[in-house]
């Protein structure tokens, strides 16, 4: 699924959209950034409640296709800089991971 249909199908709050094309592989959820960059995928949305800059440089490193801030977490204006120097989309909800997983599983994205 391209990131434009996603992100306005979760209705997200758009703190960075990149303009490059890009696809959602699957999705990842996780807080601890150890754990996700052993076990996310190129390609996967990263669904967390982190906020802090090293967020989008785990990101840049496994190369996922965003990231997603849930249960409204303050974002740093770092990690908002830092991912639009990095040209990684970054959004925002105030819905749990686990909806926010649940509906992008009804969409399709295993």
């Amino acid at each position: 699924m391209e990131i434009n249909n996603f992100c306005e199908q979760l209705k997200l709050n758009v703190l960075f959209d990149s303009k490059k094309k890009i696809n959602i592989e699957g999705v990842y959820i996780g807080d601890l950034l150890s754990i996700v960059m052993t076990k996310a995928k190129q390609g996967y949305a990263w669904i967390t409640i982190q906020t802090h800059i090293n967020t989008v440089a785990v990101a840049e490193l496994l190369d996922l296709s965003c990231i997603i801030v849930v249960e409204n977490m303050e974002i740093e204006p770092e990690t908002v800089e830092k991912a639009k120097e990095l040209d990684i989309p970054l959004f925002r909800t105030g819905e749990s991971a686990y909806n926010i997983a649940c509906r992008l599983h009804d969409m399709g994205i295993k």
